[in-house]
């Protein structure tokens, strides 16, 4: 029989392979597409609604399980599904959820990008987009038609927290699913699987992880969050079909940063509540924003739900009228340890300029007119950052 060099085969097939577990500080890393199965008997008696259902990549694998498992854990649900950004976590609850004739309500104040995003499904498929007034839940009228509202505890520029408890009585009453952006508190600020004496919970949350739960400013990923299996399958099929997944490795580094997500979040937090303080009394500022201020629009709503006084470590000032574009633009560009940039929950304190006209719908009566800047807080020292918006302001004078 002829011989042949197997050295080909066996960097494929290694002849010896070290024991595949032991135990270590963070989990094994699983980067997968195929798995492979050990007999046909593995690949036929299993369904994809298994609780672990290891059979592709794209259905998950050790290391996305566990993410999922945890992060589920974080926002007090039990069924977590992983997306490549909260965006996309978002538009899966979207195309889920809703079909053609369907009424969604959004807040006023709601994520930019979501709002677009119903938009196109509203021009390409007859689908109703409805606006409310997050602190006003009599703005909240759904009809028949209605399927689906959006709530942001709090809003993500102007930080209004919504009339969450009655958001969500009317919508049950409605038959309306609710599903809560729940990015800015975390799953850290309150439980939005239970937020009340009275029990109540959302049916959804969704949850960037590219914010507090990764913490580096550099991965981007989203949640999806239930309690309801039959609920859960529908998003889970849903899920499969759109072909999402995640990077192992990316979701290993958010895993890994878990260990100290409520800590930087209390941080951040703590420094905001300073910067609070400061920018309260600078005269240039019509109006500070922030939720756990008692002039702040919702601020009821928070004080009540966020019971322990958790909030993000997230600050909004609008400038005077005075001040017009070219000013505030010159404010941002002249700072130095906030840089320009979106997103919050990283090492690096960030600003950003927004013109409300031409973010809103309703009128805000609780809203000063003029330019808005939020400031995303980091973990740079709040006195440093005090100094640095203090310089920037002088130029202005």
């Amino acid at each position: 029989m002829t011989t042949h060099n197997k050295a080909q085969t066996n960097l494929i097939h290694a002849p010896r392979q070290a024991p595949q577990y032991i135990e270590t500080v963070q989990p094994p890393l699983f980067r997968a597409s195929t798995i492979i199965f050990k007999s046909t008997a593995h690949l036929f008696d299993r369904h994809w609604t298994d609780a672990y259902d290891y059979s592709y990549g794209t259905h998950g694998t050790p290391t996305t399980f566990t993410l999922g498992d945890n992060i589920a854990q974080i926002e007090g649900g039990r069924y977590c599904l992983l997306a490549p950004s909260g965006l996309s976590a978002i538009n899966l609850v979207n195309s889920t959820v809703l079909g053609s004739g369907d009424e969604v309500w959004v807040a006023d104040n709601i994520y930019g990008p979501n709002l677009e995003h119903l938009n196109h499904l509203q021009d390409r498929y007859g689908i109703t987009v409805k606006i409310y007034n997050p602190i006003d839940a009599n703005s909240f009228q759904p009809t028949e038609k209605a399927k689906l509202i959006w709530l942001e505890a709090a809003g993500s520029v102007t930080l209004e927290f919504p009339d969450l408890k009655n958001l969500v009585k009317k919508a049950q009453q409605a038959n309306v699913l609710t599903a809560l952006d729940n990015t800015w508190g975390a799953g850290l600020a309150f439980n939005a699987f239970d937020f009340s004496d009275e029990h109540l919970t959302v049916d959804i949350t969704v949850h960037a992880l590219t914010k507090y739960p990764s913490g580096g400013g550099d991965i981007l990923m989203g949640s999806v969050v239930t309690n309801d299996q039959a609920l859960h399958h529908k998003l889970y099929r849903m899920h499969a079909i759109q072909g999402i997944s995640v990077s192992g490795d990316d979701t290993a580094q958010i895993q890994r940063s878990l260990a100290h997500m409520s800590l930087r979040y209390e941080q951040q937090a703590q420094s905001a509540l300073t910067l609070l303080n400061w920018l309260k009394q600078q005269p240039q500022f019509s109006q500070v924003l922030h939720p756990s201020d008692p002039d702040a629009a919702g601020h009821q709503f928070w004080a009540e739900i966020c019971s322990t006084g958790k909030s993000a470590g997230l600050v909004s000032v609008i400038f005077k009228p005075e001040y017009d574009l070219a000013a505030i633009r010159k404010f941002c560009d002249s700072l130095t340890l906030f840089k320009l940039g979106f997103s919050w929950g990283g090492p690096v304190s960030l600003a950003m300029l927004y013109d409300l006209k031409q973010m809103r719908t309703l009128e805000n009566t609780h809203l000063q007119q003029g330019l808005l800047v939020r400031f995303c807080i980091g973990l740079e020292h709040p006195e440093d950052l005090i100094q640095d918006i203090q310089n920037a302001l002088k130029l202005l004078d």
